[in-house]
């Protein structure tokens, strides 16, 4: 067995403890060592076992009424509307054998902002229980059986596939991929909820959810962050649009310290997570005077450093629910920051400043605080981000900060750089600095700062509210103002001493 295997094994063991047995462990290993997902589409057949339990009460406690593929007596019981928009929400693998707490979100706002909708939970518990690789192994089953209850519908209810959307959370994503890969026509919209990662990362997409199972493909993920070589949610994108708020990684709120403090249990730390993708799609159906906003860019390291804030030709979508088709462009990489609690839109902002050395400052490697006064209200001091890097001295540096509320027009930002005992990180530079380097207290110049709101798209320029006062040292800001020229307007040039 290889070195990959091994941490697999860890991996699996640590993070679904049903594994129990040398057996049921080499039935996950099962094609690991090939890097392939070796799972068969002659899968097991779920005939009969899978139920559609069409709601009728947002209450899930009360049974609900079940559609039948080939009973009309199914469909006139439920009331089931051809001509409306049919949801189907799918789960993922489950180790309760319950619908999870998400379940009941989920419907629950689904049914007030689409009240003539026929929402319909596809109950494949039975089957989603099972060991892990178990559950992979029914996946496409599932999908058939969805497949076929679809085409019925279409056969002798005339039902529009243009109208029906598929939810689809972990496992889910993907028994949603299979179902449109082989209904007869197009569904509408396929959404896939922090896609399952272990055994569908880097297959071919006739073996996983990917952009040609439906109209529209959006995907959001929330658990990309690897351990021991794999990933809960797949990293890849799969979509026509795929989403990663707070670049897939790192969800505010559910760091170690703030679910044990909650939970008192590790496994909720990568549920909170992993869980994320569905409560910002339950937010998107619920907030919509407070949309979440996504941005296209290359990667999360770029758009970490307020780079990619256009919404020109496309770039920027509404996430969630509201998310719009696309004209068709595969795999389209979208990122944005998020609060930690519902409503989760915030704001982001790019923000441009030259930093001019003065005095032969080379080392100073400042520590930058920004506060934005708004029409509304005002910041508290947000720290600029520079993504692991310092900031260039005689350059021009971009950065993005994030409110997380919305303040209104900026009418004015302070710009602080960090005395020496602000923080840790101050008092080590200055630590440094008084052993190996400099003594001198260090100067810079910022003259000038511009300002796009990732929101509005509008553009800002702010020039020093005293144009005496552009240097700054450690312990000092500066106060800057919408400059009376406007955003195109150029600084001018510096004379040579």
């Amino acid at each position: 067995m290889n070195h990959k295997s091994v941490l697999i094994r860890i991996f699996l063991l640590c993070a679904y403890p049903l594994f129990s047995s040398a057996t049921e462990e080499n039935a996950v290993l099962k094609g690991e060592d090939s890097g392939q997902n070796d799972f068969s589409t002659d899968s097991p057949s779920v005939a009969g076992i899978i139920k559609y339990n069409m709601r009728k009460s947002l209450d899930l406690e009360q049974e609900g009424c079940y559609l039948k593929t080939g009973k009309n007596d199914c469909l006139e019981k439920c009331g089931f509307n051809a001509t409306a928009k049919t949801i189907f929400i799918i789960h993922g693998w489950t180790m309760s054998g319950m619908f999870e707490h998400w379940m009941h979100k989920l419907v629950s706002a689904l049914m007030q902002r689409e009240s003539e909708a026929n929402v319909v939970i596809v109950d494949w518990i039975s089957r989603a229980q099972q060991l892990y690789p178990d559950a992979v192994n029914h996946t496409y089953g599932v999908g058939l059986d969805i497949a076929a209850l679809l085409n019925w519908l279409q056969d002798e209810h005339q039902l529009p596939l243009e109208n029906v959307h598929l939810i689809g959370y972990s496992l889910g994503a993907h028994v949603a991929g299979y179902a449109g890969m082989h209904v007869r026509g197009t569904i509408g919209r396929i959404t896939g909820l922090d896609p399952a990662g272990p055994m569908f990362e880097g297959v071919e997409k006739e073996k996983r959810l990917s952009p040609d199972d439906a109209d529209f493909v959006d995907v959001l993920h929330t658990y990309t962050r690897e351990a021991l070589g794999v990933s809960i949610g797949i990293q890849q994108p799969i979509g026509d649009i795929d989403i990663y708020p707070n670049g897939g990684d790192v969800q505010p709120g559910c760091g170690l310290g703030d679910v044990l403090a909650v939970a008192g249990n590790f496994m909720e730390v990568m549920k909170c997570e992993h869980e994320r993708a569905v409560h910002l799609f339950v937010d998107s159906l619920m907030n919509k005077e407070h949309l979440s906003y996504a941005f296209q860019c290359t990667g999360p390291d770029r758009f970490k450093k307020g780079i990619c804030l256009s919404c020109r030709k496309n770039r920027c979508n509404k996430i969630g629910y509201n998310a719009t088709k696309m004209r068709k462009r595969r795999n389209s990489k979208m990122y944005l920051k998020t609060r930690a609690d519902t409503p989760f839109a915030g704001y982001h902002y790019q923000m441009k400043m030259h930093v001019f050395n003065k005095k032969q400052s080379d080392d100073a490697d400042p520590i930058f605080n920004v506060k934005l006064y708004g029409e509304h209200k005002d910041t508290a001091d947000m720290f600029v981000d520079v993504h692991g890097n310092s900031i260039g001295l005689n350059m021009t540096n971009t950065f993005l900060v994030f409110a997380e509320e919305e303040i209104g027009e900026v009418l004015r930002i302070r710009l602080s750089w960090e005395g020496e005992s602000d923080s840790w990180s101050s008092m080590w530079i200055n630590i440094k600095k008084k052993f190996w380097g400099n003594h001198s207290k260090p100067v810079l110049e910022v003259r000038r700062m511009r300002v796009k709101a990732g929101e509005s798209q509008k553009k800002y320029a702010f020039c020093a509210e005293d144009s005496s006062k552009t240097e700054i040292s450690p312990g000092e800001y500066i106060n800057f103002v919408k400059c009376p020229d406007g955003w195109d307007a150029k600084p001018k040039k510096r004379v040579p001493m």
